[in-house]
């Protein structure tokens, strides 16, 4: 039986090699944390978080092929002791809301003190949760503001919101790109986030959520 603890083991997933370098430079100068990988996109995140299996990974949204929230999600799914700290410039409610919705422990600005993302990546590898101050407030403001007369899922694009209400009228894929102008890509696309907004796994629940709402009568 030992006194030492096994180091965290941080896996940095960025396109910027210079802002990945500084990162790595900070955190091995911990006590107690180690990199022990770096991805430069989504898809090498995911393989390289299941080969090595860390204890943290810090993520970027914004990154080349599978963005940074998607690889979260397939990360998350794959190895739930995993946990995601995202580190981005995007401070938007909806990246954050997505970030969490794909599982993510804490999501924080690079604009951050140093400080504040090495407390995160700590906290993270205990199992908490953890948001920036800035992100925090908006969050509590967001979920303890009043929802009386706001429309059924205000965390939808208005892009999403008609593909949902095409969908509530039973309308297919193919037609809902013909409506809407859109290619079929794109048509998928739209109806996965609504999936994943709405927190639903195929389309006859979708619709059942949103006929609920009022969407497609």
């Amino acid at each position: 039986m030992t006194d030492v603890e096994e180091p965290i083991r941080v896996l940095l997933a960025d396109d910027h090699p210079m802002f990945r370098e500084g990162l790595v430079v900070a955190l091995g100068a911990l006590p107690g944390v180690d990199v022990v990988a770096e991805a430069s996109s989504g898809e090498e995140a995911i393989e390289l978080a299941a080969r090595v299996q860390p204890d943290v990974v810090v993520m970027d949204v914004n990154m080349p092929g599978l963005n940074g929230i998607d690889a979260t999600r397939r990360i998350v799914a794959e190895s739930p002791h995993i946990g995601v700290l995202v580190l981005t410039m995007f401070d938007e409610d909806e990246s954050v809301f997505q970030a969490m919705r794909a599982g993510a422990r804490g999501y924080l600005l690079k604009g951050a003190d140093r400080e504040d993302v090495l407390r995160a990546v700590y906290a993270v590898a205990r199992g908490d949760a953890i948001f920036g101050p800035a992100l925090a407030r908006r969050l509590i403001g967001y979920f303890t503001s009043s929802r009386a007369g706001a429309a059924p899922f205000a965390d939808l694009t208005e892009r999403e919101r008609e593909v949902l209400e095409l969908v509530a009228r039973g309308r297919s894929n193919a037609d809902i790109g013909k409506q809407l102008q859109i290619s079929a890509k794109t048509v998928r696309n739209h109806v996965s986030n609504v999936f994943a907004k709405l927190q639903v796994s195929d389309r006859a629940q979708a619709i059942i959520r949103a006929r609920e709402a009022g969407l497609g009568s």
